[in-house]
């Protein structure tokens, strides 16, 4: 299940000699709940790439991709930043992810649980 997302964040830079992950903003990681080392899928609004990284902490409005990753953005892209969650049926049935959406700075506009609109 989809545990939490970050919307339509624009990329800030692209390192591919560094090591590895995705840099994000301490202010979203904080309001996404997600965690330092988790892995996310990052998902590219701009050319369509999909791909796997883990969650390092970045500077205040940063979304860096790092490494390999770096090779499936640029500067200006937008992407989405997910992670998920494994979870029984019963627990999913009232499962509700964090969705935090950002403004073109990476500033949070909303934070929101989303509600399962097609099951009730």
């Amino acid at each position: 299940m989809l545990r939490t997302k970050i919307h339509r964040a624009t990329v800030t830079g692209a390192d591919l000699n560094y090591e590895g992950s995705v840099s994000v903003c301490p202010d979203l990681i904080k309001a996404s709940g997600l965690l330092i080392n988790e892995r996310v899928d990052i998902y590219n609004c701009n050319n369509g790439a999909r791909f796997s990284t883990y969650v390092i902490k970045g500077n205040k409005g940063e979304i860096c991709l790092n490494g390999a990753a770096a090779r499936h953005v640029q500067k200006g892209d937008l992407v989405i930043i997910c992670s998920y969650c494994g979870l029984s049926f019963e627990e999913a049935q009232k499962h509700k992810p964090t969705v935090v959406f950002v403004n073109d700075k990476n500033r949070i506009k909303e934070k929101r649980a989303e509600s399962r609109k097609n099951n009730k």
